[in-house]
């Protein structure tokens, strides 16, 4: 079993250098329209950036709307913003919403608009359905579908947050054990995600992300030393140790979601199914790991003695150049 265990964490340890490759098209857009006045919008569009650059998109609004001011533009730390002010004459509704260049991409766009009347309309624009026609109504299901989705992606996508779950289930031993870790993490970082996202606390993003990095080292130490006879707190207490640990990795799912917003108005509704989606993408990854090493358990394989070695200084040092590199983005 524990050849199997290190199969699967040196496949995830050799993910961490290829994915990140991409993860500048993997940030999602956002485009709002929030009405201040009859048929007045004032237009916020937000492009991912990274190392300077920025996508090629641009957004379409319907065709009875036309700019009152000029575009102002400016830059934060991780996006390209712009914001202007629009006249649309008439209804939206049945008006064509369009993200030009999208198709080209391998990232989403989400798209909020926020009438005086009524209920917002969120709506997730993805490479292959780059545009949408505004309905008369916009629905609950699309708002809570959307955000569910929104969650699961960014778990599954959140290279940092599988690593430390991975290492939990390297370390844990017995299915109780692991569900007391798993439901530990689940609350902790439920709590700060929730907590975060409505205000109640904040904590800077890149220490936060710094952190988040040194907890896997921190697991890893602790992989290795209970590989050489000598469990460390987190195979005693695994509970302890997520839940600890799950606070931090909540402000990281909060960092995630305020790129995003929330729609006004929808706000428990969407909040509660992005953590929904969290929680469906961590369930999907542990299924998945889990199933991949009992199956290849039954395979007759001969271990090595050294092997032990490979998932702990593989998960250790890829968190620990995330370490060093997220510090230095802040120091």
């Amino acid at each position: 079993m524990m050849f199997w265990r290190t199969i699967v964490a040196g496949l995830v340890w050799v993910s961490m250098w290829v994915l990140p490759l991409q993860a500048h098209e993997v940030q999602p857009g956002y485009l709002e329209l929030q009405e201040t006045m009859p048929g007045r919008y004032e237009i916020l569009w937000k492009v991912p950036r990274r190392g300077g650059m920025h996508l090629r998109l641009t957004p379409v609004l319907p065709e009875n709307c036309s700019a009152l001011t000029p575009v102002a533009s400016y830059r934060t730390t991780d996006a390209s913003v712009q914001r202007w002010t629009v006249a649309c004459e008439g209804e939206l509704a049945g008006g064509r919403i369009a993200v030009t260049g999208l198709e080209n991409t391998i990232t989403d766009v989400l798209v909020q608009i926020l009438p005086l009347d009524g209920g917002p309309l969120t709506i997730r624009l993805k490479p292959g359905s780059p545009s949408f026609t505004i309905p008369m109504a916009p629905s609950m299901w699309e708002t809570a579908s959307t955000y569910l989705f929104l969650g699961v992606e960014h778990m599954l996508e959140g290279i940092d947050h599988l690593l430390f779950v991975l290492a939990l289930l390297l370390i844990v031993k017995g299915r109780w054990q692991l569900l007391k870790a798993v439901t530990s993490f689940t609350v902790a970082h439920s709590v700060t995600l929730a907590g975060a996202t409505l205000g109640f606390v904040h904590a800077p993003t890149k220490p936060v992300e710094a952190v988040i990095a040194l907890s896997i080292v921190f697991l890893a130490g602790e992989l290795a030393q209970g590989r050489m006879g000598r469990p460390g707190l987190t195979c005693r207490h695994p509970w302890i140790v997520a839940l600890i640990f799950g606070l931090l990795h909540g402000f990281g799912f909060a960092g995630a979601l305020a790129d995003v917003g929330l729609p006004q108005g929808q706000i428990p509704l969407a909040l509660f199914q992005f953590n929904l989606g969290v929680e469906l993408g961590q369930l999907i990854f542990i299924a998945g790991a889990v199933i991949v090493m009992a199956g290849l358990a039954r395979l007759p394989v001969q271990q090595p003695t050294w092997i032990w070695r490979v998932p702990a200084y593989s998960i250790g040092a890829v968190a620990a150049f995330w370490t060093v590199e997220r510090v230095a983005s802040f120091w």
